[in-house]
């Protein structure tokens, strides 16, 4: 059963917005046992929408859209899915109260302009929107049955889980089955050359990859005659993949490094305390923005100035002037300083050049020194990162991360 993804929004085609929406929903329907033949992103303009509507309703049999729901005049999708179909617009009285007991509850009076939202092609069978004002509906367009939900990912994420999935489960073949491996520590070229030759001995077998900046993601998608079939073989290439990538490995599914490293430290009963320079936080960022990391995480210390160092970490001042803020020697001691206030089993410490300026010839912009300390001793790494500060600043707290399960572990 093939099914297409349209986003629809100029700040898409515009590059003013990463379209999230596009990557998160072909995963979902190829996780249902869809084929997802495109994903297409256009501007909000009333002709191409319409165009693309009746293209992609003659290729596919299900079609999820996103954007173009709300009450500004760049909206345009359910008019011009409605001119599509060739039938006139009609007000929805139940959508249209919610959308004004919406805004009283936030204490705001409703527009005029949001009483669009409230509008549907004729015959469309309304979604409801429980965390915003812009409903979604489903029309037939051609061969496909098409489902039209807001832009705003959280809204559609929602959406999509209630209202879409329901409808359109029974109409994927069933018979794909796939496993999402989650690694870091390698680059994807390496990832898939350890993995060569297994789709050629396991056929029916595909294997993907996506690249972030938190590792690879190892997709083994099969598909077979039957739904068990196609399990058994996913099953099956699975182990190979895994035995090929056991150092690597560290999750499946929705697993992120830092809850899997949480999950690690809350499993060992261990606890940690962090000094960041050049991440700012972005280490302790990210591990509080799991669930549970109060269990573990004692405290996340921004010593970003030397003075902070001195001050809060119990840096002497010598070590900063004779090696300079970014050294080994000073990881050393902002992972033991911490450690030593907090009384933590592991601590982290990371100071660097984040760029763009501050390099030199022997500490170039992407160098960075992370400690990690336990009562079994510190271990200092040398790293020189590529790319902008943004990048830099995030290798640098997953290379951290990484140190921290691997203390942990040992």
């Amino acid at each position: 059963m093939t099914a297409a993804v349209l986003c629809i929004g100029t700040e898409l085609t515009r590059g003013e917005l990463v379209n999230t929406n596009a990557s998160d929903l072909a995963s979902s329907l190829t996780d249902l046992g869809f084929e997802v033949i495109e994903e297409v992103v256009i501007d909000d303009d009333r002709g191409r929408i319409i165009a693309t509507l009746e293209r992609l309703g003659r290729t596919a049999k299900v079609l999820v859209c996103t954007g173009g729901l709300g009450p500004t005049t760049d909206d345009l999708t359910t008019e011009a899915v409605a001119t599509a179909i060739g039938v006139a617009l009609k007000r929805d009285d139940a959508s249209l109260e919610h959308i004004r007991r919406r805004f009283e509850k936030l204490g705001r009076a409703m527009g005029e302009t949001n009483m669009k939202q409230a509008d549907f092609p004729d015959g469309a069978e309304v979604l409801p929107n429980p965390i915003g004002t812009a409903p979604g509906f489903t029309v037939r367009i051609g061969n496909a049955l098409a489902f039209f939900m807001p832009g705003v990912p959280r809204e559609m994420k929602q959406m999509f889980e209630e209202q879409v999935v329901p409808r359109i489960r029974a109409l994927a073949p069933n018979t794909s089955h796939q496993i999402r491996l989650r690694t870091f520590g390698l680059p994807e070229s390496t990832v898939g050359e350890r993995l060569a030759g297994i789709e050629e001995t396991n056929p029916g077998v595909t294997i993907g990859y996506r690249a972030s900046l938190s590792g690879i993601e190892v997709k083994v998608l099969a598909r077979a005659v039957t739904s068990g079939a196609a399990r058994e073989l996913c099953e099956k290439a699975t182990v190979e993949v895994r035995t090929r990538l056991a150092d690597i490995i560290y999750g499946e599914g929705d697993d992120t490094f830092a809850g899997v490293v949480g999950r690690t430290l809350r499993n060992k009963g261990m606890t940690l305390a962090i000094a960041e320079s050049c991440t700012g936080g972005l280490v302790g960022h990210l591990l509080t923005s799991e669930p549970g990391a109060s269990d573990f995480l004692l405290v996340d210390a921004v010593t970003y100035a030397n003075t902070a160092k001195t001050r809060l970490l119990g840096i002497d001042e010598d070590v900063i002037r004779g090696h300079g803020a970014v050294s080994s020697e000073v990881a050393a001691a902002m992972a033991e300083g911490v450690r030593h206030v907090s009384g933590a089993d592991i601590a982290l410490a990371l100071t660097g050049v984040a760029g763009p300026s501050g390099g030199s010839p022997d500490k170039p912009v992407g160098t960075v020194y992370i400690a990690v300390t336990t009562a079994q001793g510190t271990t200092v790494k040398h790293r020189v990162f590529p790319g902008d500060r943004t990048m830099i600043r995030n290798f640098a707290a997953y290379a951290g991360l990484l140190m921290v399960k691997q203390a942990a572990q040992a």
